[in-house]
């Protein structure tokens, strides 16, 4: 588990926790009981979990726990206290933080197409005017990641060329945290951090690279200073 605490606004401050396979299993399909112990543990609070469907649809959460369940793959708040969260196996996690106001998003290849990041950041935008950061979170490496080329070419045609890369075998490759990263900057977020993290590693879930089911959590909340 990685967490980290980040200031938000004027009277608010955000906590972030990227969960690895030791944490769990955070399946929305999971047993419910099991699971809702399991996000508590993990944050507490009122969670919004979304049914990700790899499009451009963002929630804006003005009641903790609302919009659970919802068809989205990203959801702002500027709500005290409301977490949300996203699951992942291989995509990227992303964290937005403005002013007083938090936003988290699912983002895959077919999200970055779509157009979830600058989607998301808009969403957060118009919660508050003010600086707002990124943190890209744990995610399939550029090496584990070989791609066709007509999809790698729809990526690049939004995010551009330096998403392409090859691996050892010089296989084409698509750097997913770089397309994050282009696509924030072209929303106008230019701080942005990344937590250094491959999924292809045991120490997570992986769909790409060992076919795995579960899913680990990126959740996040504002929490009072």
């Amino acid at each position: 588990m990685l967490t980290r605490r980040l200031p938000a606004g004027r009277s608010t401050a955000v906590e972030i926790c990227f969960t690895d396979r030791g944490d769990g299993d955070f399946r929305i399909d999971g047993p419910a009981a099991e699971l809702a112990e399991a996000r508590q543990a993990l944050m507490a609070g009122e969670w919004t979990w979304l049914r990700q469907v790899h499009g451009s649809e963002v929630v804006q959460v003005s009641v903790a726990g609302e919009h659970a369940g919802t068809e989205a793959d990203a959801s702002v708040t500027n709500v005290a206290g409301a977490v949300l969260c996203i699951q992942t196996a291989d995509c990227v996690p992303v964290v937005l933080v403005g002013a007083d106001a938090v936003g988290v998003a699912h983002v895959g290849w077919r999200g970055v197409v779509e157009g979830i990041v600058p989607a998301a950041v808009a969403a957060l935008r118009r919660l508050g005017d003010g600086p707002m950061e990124a943190v890209i979170g744990p995610c399939i490496g550029a090496d584990g990641y070989e791609f066709a080329e007509p999809e790698l070419s729809l990526v690049a045609a939004v995010a551009g060329p330096g998403v392409r890369t090859t691996n050892a075998a010089g296989r084409p490759c698509l750097d997913m945290a770089e397309a994050v990263e282009s696509v924030l900057a072209a929303a106008g977020v230019t701080r942005v951090s990344r937590v250094d993290r491959d999924t292809a590693a045991e120490e997570w879930f992986s769909h790409r690279t060992r076919g795995d089911v579960g899913r680990q959590v990126t959740s996040v909340r504002l929490v009072a200073r």
